[in-house]
């Protein structure tokens, strides 16, 4: 008997684990798109489009490398709906000797999964996920006796394991980290090349029209759609990256421009989160670059933190912290997700910039994530689980075990400081030093107090109040608890009139 072997929908990888050994003339590949994995959060239309198109498409070019494929499409007739069903309809088909199946890269499908063989009476077969630079057990080593979990610290480690920018034993330059050369501020003019943008075929048509029909609550736009959905495409978009925004990504990785959604980011992490592309081969295509001569190191270093350092951390986290870590609340944060998030009308223009181009995108860069969307989230006290699911559904590059400790951990500091060595709350300042959204905004960056006031401004203050107890004897705080120190009685009730005012504005449902 043969074996079905089950391919998710973010393993689209001709060298995922669960094929590793396939027996071409036995067993069965098994693919399928779910209602239930669409509909459980309501995703963004342009996330579920990208997802089924490239399932669709890897399972083409399953079947002409000669593999026995099963693919079940969403509108079939005999779809079960989730993916227990669909395998128990596989078993019921195939009577397969085995299912294999990578380890799902969230907790709640590989729950699911591990329930499969008790409740179909077949055994299942789960393997690691070898497409990450870090296993499990590696991180645990890494993380054991550890009061706060320092990613520098684990990049440096992943950067000895693989050799990446080092000399010898030494990091290449002299130094681990180039962040203080990647902050500066956007000109004037700014000539960025565009980002990948391809053509849709046949496929990817019948898709959105699919997408159109089922998904039409949704939120976000379908179209125009323009993301990679083949290996090649991908690689193309990887190429196009390095070649003509890779030399400038360090230098304005913070920066925002209104009008200008991609800047020099790669938009990589679809297609590495999918599988279409691998981590490594991202980092080495960059450090080739910098050896090369075409990249100055301060852009690669920073890049290949992001995947290298950044990324393997997350996913430790994640996973050395689950199911715990969904319900973290150390702030206590209590106020719904205002409609704003969802495309409501909000005078704050930095707001409505990074709404508007993740509603056409599903995408919006990390800066504009963490420290506007986010930085709103935390000051604004709002509750961790909205903002995980909002952060969940409407990024296309979004999976729960990227998602939730980058917005638990990094955006609302809800795990305490587990992750994060600080609140990342900030005021209008920052957002106008990184951006030009401040210039086209109905409220003056430069006002503290009143109704013309950026309510960054007395937000911020307002949520290092409400919070005192529990943040002022975080060390890296100390400087702005000292500020608060020094003002007056009549300057503390302007902060506390203005958010009360503001805060009862948004519950109302009036525009802010």
């Amino acid at each position: 008997m043969g074996a079905i072997r089950v391919i998710l929908g973010d393993q689209l990888s001709h060298n995922v684990s669960s094929l590793s050994d396939i027996d071409r003339e036995a067993d069965t590949i098994w693919m399928c798109e779910v209602a239930e994995e669409a509909t459980f959060i309501k995703h963004h239309k342009k996330k579920i489009a990208f997802i089924f198109s490239a399932m669709r498409h890897f399972a083409e070019e399953l079947e002409g490398k000669g593999y026995r494929v099963h693919y079940s499409k969403l509108d079939d007739e005999d779809n079960a709906g989730s993916f227990a069903a669909e395998v128990e309809r596989a078993i019921k088909d195939v009577q397969p000797g085995k299912i294999v199946v990578t380890e799902p890269s969230e907790y709640r499908v590989l729950k699911d999964v591990e329930a499969w063989g008790d409740r179909f009476g077949v055994e299942v077969e789960i393997r690691p996920d070898d497409r990450f630079l870090a296993a499990h057990k590696e991180f645990q080593d890494w993380a054991e006796d550890r009061k706060q979990l320092r990613m520098e610290f684990f990049y440096r480690e992943m950067r000895k394991k693989y050799g990446i920018l080092m000399n010898g034993d030494k990091p290449e330059g002299g130094e681990w980290n180039y962040d203080d050369q990647n902050r500066k501020t956007p000109k004037e003019q700014m000539d960025v090349p565009d980002t990948y943008k391809g053509q849709t075929d046949e496929i990817t048509e019948e898709v959105i029209e699919l997408v159109k029909e089922r998904f039409d609550d949704h939120f976000g736009d379908v179209e125009p759609f323009h993301f990679a959905v083949t290996r090649d495409q991908a690689l193309y978009a990887l190429n196009k990256f390095i070649d003509e925004r890779l030399s400038k990504f360090g230098d304005y990785q913070d920066a925002m421009v209104e009008g200008e959604p991609w800047m020099y980011h790669s938009h990589l992490s679809f297609y590495i989160n999918i599988g279409l592309l691998g981590p490594l081969e991202c980092v080495e295509r960059a450090e080739a670059a910098y050896l090369e001569g075409s990249a100055p190191l301060n852009a690669v270093e920073g890049f290949i933190r992001q995947i290298l350092g950044w990324r393997e951390y997350i996913r430790g986290v994640y996973w050395l912290n689950m199911p715990e870590y969904e319900s973290e609340n150390f702030l206590d944060a209590e106020r719904a997700l205002p409609w704003l998030f969802w495309g409501g009308e909000t005078k704050m223009n930095c707001l409505r910039q990074c709404v508007k181009e993740t509603k056409e995108n599903a995408y919006a860069h990390h800066i504009q994530r963490l420290m506007v969307l986010g930085n709103f989230a935390l000051i604004a006290g709002l509750h961790p689980d909205e903002v995980n699911e909002w952060y969940y559904i409407v990024y296309a590059d979004a999976y729960q075990w990227v998602e939730l400790p980058n917005v638990t951990g990094m955006i609302l500091f809800a795990d305490g400081g587990y992750l994060a060595s600080k609140p990342y709350a900030a005021s209008g300042a920052y957002i106008n030093k990184m951006s030009d959204y401040c210039k086209n905004c109905s409220y003056a960056v430069t006002k503290k107090n009143g109704d013309k006031a950026c309510p960054f401004n007395y937000l911020y203050w307002d949520f290092m109040l409400r919070n005192e107890d529990k943040l002022k004897g975080n060390p890296r705080l100390n400087m702005s608890y000292r500020t608060l120190e020094r003002m007056g009685d009549e300057k503390i009730k302007a902060i506390k009139d203005d958010a009360q005012r503001f805060f009862k504005k948004m519950d109302d449902g009036e525009i802010v």
